[in-house]
C-alpha cells in the first residue's frame, strides 16, 4: 500500500459517497436507508408518500432539488451526527417544522436553486439580465469573487439572510449566516444608516454564496433601498427571497435552543431580544432545511452573536481606497495589506487574517494580549518554528475530524513552555481529554498514515486504505480485488509492451482510469503507425496516449471494485462519526485556537521579513520613521521614512505638495498602520503610538479623478457626505484632493467648509489638497498644523530647463512651491510676455489674499498658550518619567513656550 489514507482521507472518501455519483445503484438503494449528515447536519428523510409534515398541512417534498447534497458536502466536513428513526422525524423537535413543499416555502431566486437537479423555482425578482439559471453546487468552486484576497483554497459557500425593520424600526438590521462547510451560525444585529455601510462591509467579510431576504424587499415598484444596495454591490452573489413569514423570531429562538452546542448556550442570552438577527436565523435554517434536504442534529451548532460594538467599522469605499484585500489595478495581484501578512498555513487561519483586517479590534487590552503572543513567538525561537510545523499539518480547521488522525498527542508540548496568558490559555484547552477519546476512537479505526495527497492516483489509493484492514471482512476482500485488478493492468500493459517491442507505460488520469502513454519518434513505429489493437490515440509532440478493449474492460471492472470500496468505507466511517458525535463539540474551540495561532505566527512570519516594531496605545497617534508597508514590498529601495504626530490638541493636519509628491502614499501608509496595530501586528516604523480608532473614513483622490467632471464631483460629495454623516471623536479621517471635480472657487469652498465642520470634532483628520488657500486655518484653529512634502529645483547640465526632484520627505509647514500651473507654463512654448502678465497678476492676488488672512500678535499668543495646554494634559496622562526627570521636561517645556510666545510685529512664519 502506497501511503495508505490521509487527512482529509475521511472527506475525500466522503467525496465518493453516495450523492456524488460514484455509487452503484445498489449502493445507493442502502445509502438511503442511512442518515446523511454533515457538520451536524442530518438529511430529512424523505417520505414515500407526500402527505402531512407540518401542523399546516403542508407536503413535504417527494422529490427535492438538494437530494444527495448533503452527503456530497460531508467532503469538506468535520463530521458530527445523531442517530435518526427509521420514522425520519424532524430534529427541529416539532413536525411543524419539517420542510414545506417548494410552493409554500415560495422561493424565488435570480440564479438558482442548488442541488444535483437544480432549477429556478418561481420569477426573478431581479433584472432579466441576472436571471438566468446556472445550475450549480455549492462545491463546483463558485466563487464571489476572483480577487487574490481570498484564499485560494477557499471557496464560497456562506448563505447569509438579511432582515431590515419596518416603519419607525427602518435601519435596524438583523442578520444570520451559515457556512455549508462549517456548523457555526453567526448572528448579527445593529442599527445602520441610509448608506447602509455596515451592512455592505460586513456582506463583504462573508463574501457569501449566497443572499436570502424577504420577498417584500423586492415587491415591484417598491424595492428597499437595502434591497438595491445590496444587489448593486454583490453582482455576482445568487439572491433568493422567501416570504416574510418565516422571517419568525419566535421560532428563530427554538432553533437556537434546539440546536445550539450546550458550550455555546451562553448566546441564548445574548440573542433574546434581537428580534431580527433570530428571525433571520429561522429564515436561514428553513431555507438550509430545503436546499439540502437535511436538518441540523441537536445542540451541534456553534452560534455566536457578532456585534459592531466590538470593532472598528471600515467602509466598503475606504477598504477599496486603501486596497485592504483587494489590489485595484489587478484583483489577482496580492500587493495588499492581506497580501503583505499573509503566511497563515491554513485556509481558517487566511480567513481570519482577511476578516481582522477588514473589522479591526478596538479594544486595547485584546489587541495587546495578541501583541504578547507575537513578541513571544518573535523571541522564542523553538517556540515559533515548533507551532509552525504543528499548525501547517492542518488541512483545514473547518475539516477537523479528517484531520484529526494526524496529530499526534505530544504536539500540545509546542505550547507548554509559553509565558503569555493567550497562548497559556490555548495550551490548557488543548489539554481536553475528550481530544484523546476521539483520538483514539478514529485511530481504531483510520489508518494511522492517512494523509491528503497530491494527483489523483495518490488520493485514490489513500480513499482505498483510508479505513484499516480487520475492520470489515468484505471491505478486505474487495481491496484485494482492486490490486489484483491494478496488477493485472500493470502485467497486461508489460505483455503489450513485449509483444510490440514498444517503450510503453502505465498512466492514469480522473477522466480515462488507466491507460498507456508512449514517448517516441514516428519513425519507431512500423510503417509509422500503432498497432490496430490501440485505440483512441491522441498525440501530443512525441507523446502518445492510448487504451485497448481489454484494458477498458479492465477499468471497468476497477471501477465497480472501487464503488463497492468507497460504499464500505462510507458505512464504517458513518458508525465512526455516531460513536464520536458526543466529543464533537471540542472541535469547535480547536479550530477557533488553530485558525488564532496560524494567524499570530503570520504575524510575527511577517516581523522576520521587516523591521517592524510592537505599537503602543495611548491617546496620541506618534509614528517615527514610518514607512508604507506594501510599497516596501513593491520598491526596489526600500521607500522613504517620515514621522507622524497627533494629538488631541493637534488634531487636524494639512498636508500639501505638488502632484506625485508622496502626498496620496503617505496617507494611505497612515490609515495601513492603524489597522495594522488595530488587529495586533507589529508595525512598519522605528517606533509607534495609536489611539484606538473605531471608524477609519478615507477619500483618496484615484488616477481617474484627474479628469474633472460631474460624476468625480458626484462620487466625492457622496464620499464626504458619508464621512460628516458617521465620524465621530474616535474616528480617523483621511481625504486626499477633495474639490478637484468642480471649479476652484468652489473646490476651496467645500473643503473649507468640510474642514471646519470636521475641526468641531476631535477626530484625527489628514486632509491632502492643493488649496494653499486652506493652509491660512492654522491661524484661525490652534488645532490646525501645516505640513508639506519637500521637493528640490534642478537645472539641467545646459542651466537653460529646470526640473523637479521629488525628496518624499515630510515637513513642518506648507509648501512653497505655489504654482505649479505657471511652473508648467515655463516649459511650455507659451510667449514669455504672457508667462510674466501671469505671474504679476498671480502676485497680485496672493497678496491681497494673504493681507486678509494674516496672523495677529494676539491670534499667534493664544495658539502659543493653547499648544501648551495640550502638551501639559498629554504628559499628565500619558507620562512615565520619575519626578525629577518629569521636572526637567516641564522646565523645558516652560522654557519652548516663552520662546514661542512673538512680540508684537512677528508674523506666523518668524513663529
Amino acid at each position: 500500500m502506497a501511503g495508505a489514507g490521509g487527512p482529509g482521507a475521511v472527506s475525500a472518501l466522503s467525496a465518493s459517497c453516495p450523492g456524488r455519483g460514484s455509487s452503484t445503484p445498489r449502493a445507493v438503494g442502502r445509502a438511503e436507508r442511512t442518515p446523511r449528515y454533515t457538520l451536524g447536519l442530518l438529511q430529512t428523510p424523505r417520505s414515500s408518500d407526500s402527505t402531512g409534515g407540518s401542523s399546516g398541512g403542508a407536503a413535504r417534498p417527494g422529490n427535492s432539488s438538494g437530494e444527495g447534497l448533503a452527503a456530497g458536502l460531508a467532503a469538506g466536513s468535520s463530521g458530527a451526527k445523531a442517530a435518526v428513526s427509521d420514522r425520519g422525524e424532524s430534529y427541529f423537535g416539532d413536525k411543524s417544522s419539517c420542510i414545506e413543499n417548494a410552493n409554500t416555502l415560495n422561493l424565488t431566486t435570480s440564479s438558482s436553486v442548488r442541488g444535483l437537479n437544480s432549477t429556478c423555482i418561481g420569477k426573478t425578482p431581479l433584472s432579466s439580465s441576472r436571471s438566468v439559471c446556472r445550475s450549480r453546487t455549492p462545491l463546483m468552486g463558485y466563487s464571489v469573487t476572483s480577487s487574490s484576497a481570498v484564499s485560494a483554497h477557499s471557496v464560497a459557500s456562506v448563505i447569509v439572510a438579511v432582515v431590515e425593520g419596518r416603519g419607525l424600526a427602518r435601519g435596524e438590521v438583523g442578520m444570520a449566516s451559515i457556512d455549508l462547510k462549517n456548523p457555526e451560525m453567526i448572528l448579527s444585529q445593529f442599527a445602520d444608516n441610509t448608506t447602509y455601510a455596515k451592512v455592505i462591509t460586513k456582506l463583504k467579510i462573508l463574501t457569501p454564496l449566497e443572499i436570502i431576504m424577504s420577498n417584500t424587499a423586492c415587491d415591484a415598484g417598491n424595492t428597499t433601498k437595502l434591497f438595491s444596495l445590496i444587489t448593486e454591490h454583490f453582482k455576482n452573489v445568487t439572491f433568493t427571497t422567501v416570504q416574510r413569514k418565516y422571517f419568525n423570531e419566535t421560532k428563530g429562538l427554538e432553533y437556537i435552543e434546539q440546536l445550539c452546542a450546550s458550550e455555546f448556550s451562553t448566546v441564548f442570552m445574548e440573542v433574546q431580544s434581537k428580534y431580527y438577527c433570530l428571525a433571520a436565523a429561522s429564515a436561514l435554517l428553513k431555507y438550509v432545511e430545503f436546499i439540502q434536504n437535511s436538518v441540523y442534529a441537536p445542540k451541534s451548532l456553534k452560534v455566536r452573536f457578532q456585534g459592531s460594538e466590538k470593532t472598528a467599522m471600515i467602509d466598503s469605499s475606504s477598504a477599496q481606497n486603501l486596497e485592504l484585500v483587494i489590489n485595484n489595478r489587478d484583483s489577482r495581484n496580492g500587493h495588499t495589506l492581506f497580501g503583505i501578512l499573509n503566511y497563515t498555513k491554513t485556509p481558517g487561519g487566511s480567513r481570519r487574517l482577511r476578516s481582522n483586517i477588514l473589522e479591526p479590534l478596538v479594544d486595547a487590552e485584546t489587541i495587546n494580549m495578541r501583541l504578547d503572543c507575537v513578541q513571544e513567538l518573535l523571541q522564542d525561537e523553538e517556540l515559533f518554528f515548533g507551532l509552525q510545523a504543528v499548525i501547517s499539518k492542518f488541512l483545514d480547521t473547518e475539516q477537523l475530524l479528517s484531520v484529526l488522525v494526524q496529530i499526534p498527542k505530544q504536539d500540545t508540548a509546542a505550547l507548554r513552555s509559553c509565558n503569555t496568558q493567550l497562548l497559556k490559555a490555548y495550551y490548557n484547552s488543548l489539554e481536553d481529554t475528550r481530544f484523546g477519546i476521539m483520538l483514539e476512537k478514529i485511530t481504531t479505526v483510520i489508518n494511522d498514515d492517512t494523509r491528503y495527497t497530491k494527483g489523483c492516483l495518490s488520493m485514490r489509493t489513500q480513499k482505498c486504505y483510508a479505513v484499516k484492514p480487520n475492520i470489515n471482512e468484505f471491505l478486505d476482500v474487495a481491496r484485494r480485488t482492486y490490486t489484483e485488478i491494478v496488477d493485472d493492468i500493470a502485467g497486461m500493459i508489460t505483455q503489450l509492451a513485449e509483444k510490440y517491442n514498444l517503450p510503453l507505460k502505465t498512466s492514469f488520469s480522473s477522466a480515462r482510469g488507466f491507460f498507456i502513454q508512449m514517448n517516441a519518434d514516428c519513425s519507431m513505429l512500423p510503417n509509422g503507425q500503432l498497432p490496430s489493437e490501440f485505440t483512441k490515440v491522441t498525440k501530443m509532440k512525441n507523446t502518445y496516449s492510448f487504451t485497448s478493449a481489454d484494458l477498458i474492460k479492465m477499468n471497468e471492472r476497477c471501477q465497480e471494485s472501487l464503488r463497492e470500496i468507497y460504499h464500505m468505507t462510507y458505512l464504517i466511517v458513518c458508525k465512526l462519526l455516531s460513536e464520536i458525535y458526543e466529543h464533537i463539540h471540542c472541535l469547535y474551540k480547536l479550530s477557533d485556537i488553530v485558525s488564532m495561532l496560524d494567524m499570530l505566527l503570520s504575524f510575527a512570519h511577517a516581523c522576520t521579513l521587516s523591521d517592524y516594531v510592537r505599537p503602543e496605545f495611548t491617546d496620541t497617534l506618534a509614528i517615527k520613521q514610518g514607512w508604507h508597508p506594501i510599497l516596501e514590498k513593491i520598491a526596489v529601495e526600500k521607500p522613504v521614512a517620515n514621522n507622524t504626530y497627533l494629538t488631541e490638541g493637534n488634531n487636524f493636519v494639512i498636508i500639501t505638495g505638488p502632484n506625485m509628491s508622496g502626498k496620496s502614499t503617505y496617507l494611505k501608509q497612515i490609515a495601513l498602520c492603524q489597522i495594522m496595530a488595530q488587529i495586533g501586528s507589529y508595525v512598519p516604523a522605528e517606533y509607534c503610538s495609536f489611539r484606538i480608532a473605531e471608524q477609519i473614513f478615507t477619500r483618496i483622490g484615484m488616477d481617474d479623478d484627474i479628469e474633472t467632471n460631474a460624476s468625480t464631483f458626484m462620487k466625492e460629495m457622496k464620499e464626504i457626505t458619508y464621512i460628516i454623516q458617521n465620524a465621530n471623536d474616535k474616528s480617523l479621517i483621511i481625504i486626499d484632493e477633495l474639490g478637484r471635480g468642480t471649479s476652484a472657487e468652489e473646490g476651496i469652498g467645500i473643503c473649507y467648509a468640510t474642514c471646519e465642520y470636521l475641526l468641531n470634532s476631535k477626530a484625527f483628520t489628514l486632509f491632502a489638497t492643493h488649496f494653499l488657500e486652506l493652509c491660512h486655518m492654522d491661524a484661525l484653529y490652534p488645532n490646525v498644523e501645516n505640513y508639506h512634502f519637500e521637493v528640490q529645483h534642478v537645472r539641467s547640465s545646459a542651466g537653460n530647463k529646470e526640473k523637479i526632484a521629488y525628496t518624499y520627505t515630510l515637513s513642518k509647514g506648507y509648501t512653497e512651491e505655489k504654482n505649479y500651473g505657471l511652473k508648467a507654463a515655463e516649459v511650455s512654448s507659451l510667449p514669455s510676455s504672457v508667462i510674466l502678465d501671469a505671474k504679476e497678476i498671480t502676485n497680485h492676488i496672493a497678496k491681497q489674499i494673504l493681507h486678509r488672512q494674516k496672523s495677529t500678535p494676539e491670534m499667534m499668543k493664544q495658539r502659543a498658550v493653547y499648544h501648551l495646554a495640550m502638551r501639559l494634559v498629554q504628559t499628565a496622562r500619558n507620562s512615565r518619567l520619575d519626578p525629577d526627570s518629569l521636572r526637567i521636561y516641564l522646565k523645558g517645556l516652560k522654557k519652548k513656550h516663552e520662546a514661542s510666545s512673538p512680540a508684537p510685529g512677528k508674523n506666523d512664519e518668524q513663529q
